[in-house]
């Protein structure tokens, strides 16, 4: 391996008066693909906002060497300059404005003080081939999903010709064909001698690519491992990363399943913008007292469809169908009346839907039902603290107060803040749409045994998720959607990946 690019030693960083890093060391080599891991709040994020500049020299002790010169950015334009470039896990695209006036949005090609659209279109098809995107420059990106998105961004990082390029969950919100191509760029990449910084949960993935993982936890490096000297295990990943060993992803249950309380029957959805389009096509589905039923399928089946739409009608137009609840036919056409009857909804999308994210744990608690700690319309405040603590204290909340912003928790932590807002309303039906997107293994088994207590006190739980072991490890039953109709149904017993698979390429067979 060649010699190091990147060097970062002893960095610490704290927020009002809690320590984010504490000594974090990093070496990068030239031309290599080097993933950090971690449990959310294990610094990750941190550590790469301090070294692309978006927290300054002063905020933070330590030393930053880059091509073995000294960098004390004061902002990420420095690092930029650097041949240093970030993608975060949220992408920094214009919808409305087209691939190339996003790749080179404040880096326009001018002449006398006026954009070179010519040359601006010549390199922008050059980026794209790199990437290996077919689109005409033209293309305006919202009318782009979300894989070709993430490549754009990589097309932008390369115009403003990178050195290191720092990868924030990158598949975290894309399905498995985008992921295997994002990850053969990387590789790609590393052949043209440009090292990547790849930050991801997904340990699979990192197998395929990484020369080497360094490990954090609580803020320090635990380990740095060498990947090409060695089989580099992801038992041995997780027991650095969680600092016990974990012998099984996912809580051992007994299920006890009762009677059917939740049924939908002959479920039709509309698109939310073009009504003509139907999304959901007549399902049927019901949970039993006590079960998990999972919802398998791709992106763009219909999934979170489904369940906005039975969420008080979040989304869609022209919906028909019949909710059920011990069976008889409620009414879920608002949120409110969906709540009422028992019914939550853990949306996918947390940081907006879920969340208000400038407030605290003890705000965010206790929204959804907040009667439960009001009088004559006023909340007082004391209840509302002792069920945010109660919360915090079951759910395992890593916070120093109920007073925390929802904005300054890890992923792992806002989701259960997400969940205690919802358990707070004491539902019969919990929909949980991607419930572990984004988090690592420690915070995953951790609400999966949260889930797995809400099925034994006789809860009704629907799971929608991306990740099929998650599924096939946490559900009594698997239902598979494909293009708005459930084409296959698997008992825990007899489902498996490929058989799930299977029904979804059979079933888009014409």
């Amino acid at each position: 391996m060649a010699d190091s690019i990147l060097e970062m030693r002893g960095m610490q960083k704290a927020f009002h008066g809690v320590k984010a890093l504490s000594n974090v060391n990093l070496t990068v080599q030239a031309g290599e693909i080097h993933a950090i891991v971690g449990e959310n709040g294990a610094g990750k994020s941190t550590l790469m906002k301090v070294l692309s500049g978006v927290y300054p020299y002063g905020d933070y002790q330590g030393e930053i060497r880059f091509f073995g010169q000294e960098c004390r950015f004061k902002g990420i334009s420095d690092s930029e300059k650097m041949g240093i470039i970030i993608i975060h896990q949220e992408l920094a695209l214009v919808p409305l404005l087209s691939i190339a006036e996003n790749i080179f949005l404040g880096n326009e090609p001018a002449h006398m003080g006026v954009i070179d659209w010519n040359a601006s279109f010549l390199k922008t098809k050059a980026l794209l081939q790199k990437v290996g995107l077919n689109e005409s420059p033209g293309t305006l990106v919202t009318n782009l999903g979300v894989g070709k998105q993430q490549l754009i961004e990589i097309a932008k990082a390369l115009s403003k010709e990178v050195k290191l390029l720092i990868l924030d969950e990158p598949t975290a919100s894309l399905n498995e064909t985008d992921s295997d191509a994002l990850l053969e760029l990387l590789l790609d990449l590393k052949r043209q001698g440009i090292a990547c910084i790849l930050i991801s949960h997904k340990l699979n993935e990192i197998a395929k690519v990484a020369d080497t993982i360094t490990v954090l936890r609580d803020g320090a490096t635990v380990a740095s491992l060498d990947c090409g000297a060695e089989r580099i295990s992801e038992d041995r990943v997780i027991r650095h990363m969680v600092g016990r060993e974990m012998a099984d992803r996912y809580p051992k249950r007994r299920p006890d399943i009762g009677e059917k309380v939740f049924e939908i029957r002959n479920w039709r959805v509309h698109h939310d913008v073009h009504p003509e389009r139907q999304v959901i096509k007549g399902v049927d589905l019901h949970v039993k007292r006590g079960e998990i039923v999972g919802i398998a399928g791709l992106m763009g089946a219909g999934r979170t469809e489904l369940a906005m739409s039975i969420f008080g009608r979040s989304y869609g137009q022209n919906i028909s169908g019949q909710v059920l609840m011990h069976g008889k036919e409620i009414d879920t056409g608002t949120v409110q009346k969906a709540i009422d009857h028992g019914i939550a909804y853990v949306t996918e999308d947390r940081k907006h839907y879920g969340l208000v994210m400038d407030e605290t744990i003890a705000w965010n608690t206790t929204l959804a039902n907040l009667k439960a700690v009001s009088s004559h319309m006023v909340i007082d405040e004391g209840r509302e603290f002792k069920v945010a603590q109660d919360y915090r204290r079951k759910l395992h909340i890593r916070s120093p107060d109920v007073f925390a912003l929802a904005v300054n928790l890890s992923g792992g932590n806002q989701q259960k803040v997400v969940l205690s807002k919802w358990l707070f309303s004491n539902p019969e039906v919990l929909i949980l749409d991607e419930p572990t997107r984004g988090i690592d293994v420690g915070a995953k088994y951790e609400i999966y045994t949260i889930v797995a207590q809400l099925a034994s006190e006789g809860k009704c739980v629907l799971m929608i998720s991306s990740e099929m072991p998650e599924l096939l490890g946490m559900c009594d039953r698997i239902c598979v959607l494909n293009e708005g109709r459930f084409v296959a149904e698997f008992s825990a017993a007899e489902a498996s990946q490929e058989k799930i698979m299977r029904s979804i390429v059979t079933s888009g067979v014409h």
